[in-house]
């Protein structure tokens, strides 16, 4: 399972790691209720350092692109999960908003997508909250299924 964030934070930049702060923490513990061990997950970024402002920048996620790509190729995921909007939105242009398309398994392309909101939202967001955690449950129960036929 591969889980690509959108762009690093503060933090991530200075770390040059992705999800080290608190919504790095509320991943972790997503990974932990999943049961994933160190060998069966990833955590990328679309975008590889952070943009100017914090804010999503379209031109840089289209130059990092290409390093994302092979990412993937040398990872192999069997299942990309997008963390937001952003993510989701270059993994699989085709899917509705993240507040649809978060907990529902799509084909996505060549690997199967399981989109969720980014975890900073159910931080800010208290309105969110049980949200992710109902998503990372739905999450679990499919990556069971997927192991099961593989």
């Amino acid at each position: 399972m591969l889980f690509v964030g959108e762009a690093p934070g503060a933090a991530e930049d200075l770390a040059g790691t992705p999800f080290v702060g608190r919504a790095g923490r509320r991943l972790d513990a997503a990974i932990v209720a999943i049961g994933l061990g160190g060998s069966e997950f990833g955590v990328l970024n679309l975008i590889k350092c952070r943009p100017p402002g914090n804010r999503f920048d379209a031109e840089a996620a289209r130059a990092c692109r290409p390093f994302l790509d092979r990412q993937i190729a040398l990872l192999g995921p069997r299942l990309l999960v997008p963390l937001g909007a952003h993510a989701l939105a270059a993994l699989d242009p085709s899917a509705p908003p993240i507040t649809r398309a978060a907990g529902v398994p799509r084909a996505g392309g060549p690997r199967p997508i399981f989109p969720l909101l980014h975890p900073a939202a159910a931080l800010h967001a208290p309105k969110y909250r049980a949200r992710w955690e109902e998503d990372v449950g739905r999450l679990a129960l499919h990556w069971a299924e997927l192991a099961r036929r593989a």
